[in-house]
């Protein structure tokens, strides 16, 4: 078989600068694409395992984190077999990104998408049929339109993969109804073998992928779910803006982050302040023209330091490595969907920081869609229960890459020195009396109230309302002057995730009790509560910002790194394919460090597969002696 005669190598002059000599008429094995075609010498953690499994024939299913490189495992196997591979994956952004980047490296791919225009279609259709193709990316419900399955079945047929595989589970948190119908697959494909991937699966969704996609009998592989360069921090929402403002201005200058907020209207108001702070940032959401969502994220993954503010309508597929914070205004609805969504920040590994702000006025809101859906009483119990679980990570006061971790089935025996609660630990009380005040407050002004007036009531102070309501005559008037607004918005916000407070909000945000607040009003229920830290306290957990990023690069490379993405962006713009298409900072930082003069050398950098090598090999090389 000549197939990695035909990706490699294109010009024979660079035959010589080949890692290990392989005889072009030999069907390549999995290393030897590894290393020809993506340019790395060995594969990470399990990803040998998987790829060996499924070239051999095997079904699997695959848990990987995001940047855990999950796309190798099936695009090797592709390679490695007879025929082409058909990926899967409900994200016409991630199909575009991974189709730029393979050709990139010299394989023939090809996606199928409704974003497609009729010749592209009709190309890729060509391909199949002549067997001029290596992968193809297909959207679920182009895989099912009229006649698209029988010409698969023309055709050689390396595997099927299934991308984004949580979507098939109603357990999950991004339900797709049309995954359900990819079963099909292993009764018309019969000895083809497919592999499921996702970030992001709980036992109960696990089961559900296996079960619906009929993989009963596929090996399951669970990598580590944990991002050690991501730091985590999440705070109480006091002046959100202001506290925006301040995280964005910690990081360093031209970073590329995301903001995540609930509503529409939000993103494009905060998009706008945004841009009045002097930050580069726009709004993306389903409901903008579509012209100008295309035109933000062509914005994202092309230039530096731009800020998308969002809803969750952005993020998924998109390939960029060096997003280097993400930021949620509002609490997202599960920790499944916290951990896809943190999980675009520090793709390449390099440190990068995410960031959250909450209220109780999310935790009600979120119990609010819950109970208002349509769903069965049975997934509303699971939504419940899911969103308990990212309430107890909000509030923990342990360290949140343990509880993170434990969520998804994995233990961590220390704590992890990366996150908010271990650089600046919080201290645990018996808050079982902070409790009884707040919900007598709420009780005796007759769950008619929001926090704000609850919380003056609390502290005793003299206002209008207070007076024209009687509220200075209840016993509870005062009775927490100890604490300031900050510490009883504290109280209220650790109540709420436990239940024991919710708020009305067709009665203007009133707070009222939950179903079980005798026990504690009783004195039978122990109430664990944590100290908010100052203001002073939070600004010790310092973001892995400038000094943390410039360490990556030693001062006296750093001209050379600057001119490597300088050419690098000439190219990009030049080719119209983002940045990290051509090389990732990595390989930049690899070349500027041990300085390659000659093709055999750059050869060795992490990242330079033979295509590259002879695309770009020489102008990288010139780029390195100018420095001198």
């Amino acid at each position: 078989m000549a197939r990695l005669g035909r990706l490699l190598v294109l010009d024979r002059r660079h035959l010589r600068h080949l890692r290990r000599p392989v005889h072009l008429l030999t069907v390549p094995t999995p290393h030897d694409i590894l290393a020809h075609v993506f340019g790395y010498n060995a594969f990470r953690g399990e990803q040998q395992a998987i790829v060996e499994h499924v070239t051999a024939g095997g079904d699997a299913l695959v848990l990987m984190p995001t940047g855990g490189g999950k796309s190798l495992c099936y695009q090797i196997p592709a390679l490695a077999r007879d025929g082409f591979g058909v990926v899967i994956s409900p994200l016409i952004a991630l199909m575009q990104d991974q189709v730029g980047a393979l050709r990139e490296v010299g394989l023939r791919a090809h996606a199928i998408n409704s974003a497609q225009n009729g010749g592209a279609r009709r190309a890729a259709e060509q391909a199949m049929r002549s067997g001029d193709i290596d992968l193809l990316y297909i959207a679920p419900e182009r895989l099912f339109a009229e006649g698209f399955l029988e010409l698969l079945e023309e055709c050689r047929i390396s595997l099927f993969a299934i991308d984004e595989a949580h979507c098939v589970s109603q357990w999950g948190h991004d339900f797709r109804p049309e995954y359900l119908r990819l079963s099909v697959l292993a009764q018309r494909f019969r000895g083809v073998p497919r592999i499921a991937v996702t970030a992001t699966a709980d036992r109960a969704t696990r089961r559900d992928i296996l079960e619906r996609l009929d993989l009963d009998a596929a090996r399951v592989f669970v990598a580590s779910f944990d991002r050690p360069n991501i730091q985590y921090r999440i705070g109480p929402k006091i002046a959100e803006r202001r506290q925006l403002k301040d995280f964005l201005a910690e990081q360093e200058r031209g970073a590329t982050g995301i903001v995540y907020c609930l509503s529409r209207s939000r993103t494009e108001t905060t998009a706008e302040w945004l841009r009045e702070q002097g930050f580069d940032a726009m709004p993306y959401h389903a409901g903008l023209d579509p012209d100008v969502r295309s035109r933000a994220l062509e914005r994202f993954v092309r230039d530096d330091g731009v800020i998308v503010v969002a809803t969750i309508a952005f993020g998924l597929g998109i390939n960029r490595p060096d997003v280097r914070f993400v930021a949620h205004l509002d609490l997202p609805k599960s920790l499944e969907a916290y951990y896809q969504e943190t999980g675009r920040a520090g793709r390449d590994g390099e440190p990068s920081v995410v960031w959250m702000v909450y209220g109780a006025e999310d935790i009600a809101k979120i119990r609010g869609f819950i109970e208002s859906s349509e769903a069965s009483d049975e997934q509303k119990r699971v939504e419940r229960r899911k969103l308990d679980a990212l309430l107890g990570f909000c509030e923990t006061a342990d360290c949140r890459r343990q509880v993170l971790l434990r969520y998804f089935g994995e233990e961590r025996l220390e704590p992890c020195g990366n996150c908010d609660r271990c650089l600046s630990p919080v201290e645990s009380f018996d808050g079982t009396t902070d409790a009884q005040k707040l919900l007598s407050a709420i009780y005796r002004t007759g769950q008619r109230f929001g926090a704000g007036h609850v919380v003056d009531v609390l502290r005793g102070k003299d206002s209008d309302k207070i007076r024209r309501f009687g509220h200075d005559k209840l016993s509870v008037f005062g009775v927490g002057a100890e604490r300031d607004d900050i510490q009883w918005r504290s109280v209220i916000r650790q109540l709420s995730a436990m239940g024991l407070v919710a708020t009305d909000f067709e009665a203007y945000g009133a707070l009222t009790l939950g179903p079980e607040v005798r026990e504690v009003l009783r004195g039978e229920r122990r109430v664990l509560l944590t100290r908010e830290p100052s203001r002073k306290e939070r600004r010790r957990v310092a973001a892995p910002g400038r000094a943390a990023r410039k360490a990556e690069v030693a001062e006296a490379d750093q001209p050379l790194f600057e001119a490597l993405r300088q050419w690098r962006r000439g190219l990009a713009a030049a080719r119209g394919v983002p940045p990290y298409v051509i090389c990732h900072d990595a390989t930049l930082r690899e070349i500027a460090s041990r300085r390659p003069r000659s093709l055999a050398e750059l050869a060795d950098i992490p990242g330079i597969g033979d295509m590259k090598l002879a695309q770009y090999g020489e102008a990288l090389t010139q780029v390195v002696r100018e420095d001198g």
